[in-house]
């Protein structure tokens, strides 16, 4: 007999009765970040097939209770995820840890597509239902191929290719396995029922932190002050739902080596948005673990599949102290190379005219507000203007940051703060083995209120320099840059000349 499938059904796969079963009991997550910024990009929050662009892994550790009648039992696992990296599957059984062993595991997951499914009949007979004119026909024969449509050996041998069909019958439908399993030898010499842990990694779950900054500037910029909520954005597309389930967050730079899992093919589902409702209290308790900062969360939580759920990461802090800074750097990145001599007497010149950035630094301590170790992660920056409107005026990453250092983060460029940087004089002579350079800097306001900015210069030629003449007081802050603290009136410039003599 023969059952034929419409193309429009869903194919349901079918799964042998497992002799033992699972249910999940008590499951504990513990999610890594792998994002080389801290942040994930939004763009991950977005399901895609596979669901490989979450930068991130989690561990998972179930309690399960498990019945073993037999000394050796087959056990069928269903509720796992579809990017669980099997070779990473740890087993224990709590009843009896000696004489209760798995033995032998196997992943399988037969996705239930039409070409999967097509791909169990290759050099096997089924029937194809084709229109011919106005009706219909059933051509059968061995299913050869399934590219770019079907291709068929009828019984008097003729290749016979079916482009377009409206069904498929089959003989019998295959043994299918349409959602990841794992199929489990376990033997015991302690037949009955045994609690049992389970210990394995996915991929397809990462977090990122994500702070909003609300800035609030005071008439004379000294007392400015801003206000901080973080959230813990954790995204799960592993291919399972996790229910009510115990959660851990690592901060640190954890060494991962990336496996290759079992893919996850299908449609794309809707993202879900979950905002956890915080108590007064903290939501997580923070705690040192080897080199790195572990969260706990203080309450169960559901984290189910192709969902980003965001909770409170610390309670919102206000008027925490802030300095603007406007910092004008002259040179680019690439000619920061400390170490080596370069004596080209156009290397490192920028004469176009550059807007200054604009930075805001706080401290990350106790009597600020805060005080805690923060994980890597995106900040947003929000100014409440006298309107009470709240402007967007930019965003950072920021790194892992302990307790007691220095926040600094980049807003953008000044618009009205710009500055050129020119070479006045150079002079190289390498039989005495020395380079003298004449800088000029020149920054001007544009504002209708005075600035401080900071002027930038990193001495790049050669390790080895000294200031023999400068304009401005400096200050040395390390053995490759200095930095001029300047002031400048509204609509007014101010010009920073100084020599450096290299040697080599």
């Amino acid at each position: 007999m023969q059952t034929r499938l419409l193309l429009s059904l869903c194919i349901a796969g079918a799964v042998a009765a497992p002799r033992a079963g699972l249910a999940a009991e008590d499951t504990i997550l513990t999610i890594y970040n792998q994002s080389s910024a801290g942040a994930i990009d939004s763009g991950a929050y977005t399901p895609s097939p596979g669901s490989r662009n979450v930068p991130g892994y989690a561990v998972v550790r179930q309690m399960r209770t498990l019945n073993l009648p037999e000394k050796e039992n087959a056990v069928v696992i269903q509720n796992v995820p579809s990017l669980i990296d099997p070779p990473t599957v740890q087993f224990l059984s709590l009843t009896d840890p000696v004489a209760t062993r798995l033995i032998e595991q196997s992943y399988r997951h037969d996705l239930g597509s039409r070409e999967r499914l097509l791909d169990k009949y290759i050099n096997k007979k089924i029937g194809v239902e084709i229109l011919a004119g106005d009706k219909f026909e059933l051509v059968e024969g061995n299913l050869l191929s399934t590219q770019d449509g079907l291709t068929l050996k009828t019984a008097d041998g003729v290749i016979k290719s079916v482009p377009e069909y409206a069904s498929i019958s089959f003989p019998e439908l295959p043994e299918l396995v349409t959602i990841p399993t794992l199929i489990w030898n376990i033997v015991t010499n302690s037949p009955g029922e045994h609690q049992i842990e389970v210990t394995y990694q996915t991929l397809g779950m990462g977090w990122g932190a994500d702070y909003n900054l609300i800035y609030h500037e005071s008439a004379d910029t000294k007392s400015d002050t801003v206000d901080i909520s973080a959230w813990a954005s954790i995204t799960n597309h592993s291919g399972a739902d996790y229910r009510n389930a115990g959660l851990k967050l690592v901060a640190g730079d954890v060494q991962h080596v990336a496996t290759n899992v079992p893919g996850k093919e299908g449609a794309m589902h809707a993202m879900v948005m979950e905002r956890g409702i915080s108590p007064s209290a903290p939501a997580f308790a923070a705690k040192s673990v080897f080199e790195y900062h572990s969260y706990t969360l203080n309450r169960p939580v559901s984290l189910m599949d192709n969902s980003t759920t965001q909770i409170e990461l610390i309670p919102r802090v206000t008027q925490v102290p802030v300095k603007k800074m406007i910092v004008f750097t002259g040179a680019d990145p690439q000619y920061w190379n400390p170490g080596g001599r370069y004596v080209d007497q156009n290397y490192g010149l920028e004469t176009d005219r550059k807007n200054a950035d604009v930075y805001l630094k706080f401290q990350n301590k106790k009597k600020s507000g805060l005080g805690a170790p923060l994980p890597a992660g995106r900040m947003r920056i929000s100014q409440r203007e006298d309107t009470g409107d709240l402007t967007f005026i930019g965003e950072s990453i920021i790194d892992h940051t302990p307790r007691n250092e220095e926040i600094l983060v980049r807003m953008g460029s000044a618009f009205d703060v710009v500055g050129e940087r020119t070479q006045r004089n150079y002079v190289l002579d390498t039989t005495r083995n020395f380079a003298e350079e004449e800088i000029e800097i020149i920054i001007r306001n544009q504002k209708k209120q005075p600035v401080q900015v900071k002027v930038i210069e990193r001495l790049y030629r050669t390790s080895a320099w000294a200031i023999s003449n400068s304009s401005h007081e400096y200050e040395k802050e390390s053995t490759s840059q200095i930095s001029f603290p300047v002031n400048i009136d509204p609509e007014k410039e101010e010009t920073i000349i100084y020599t450096v003599r290299y040697t080599w």
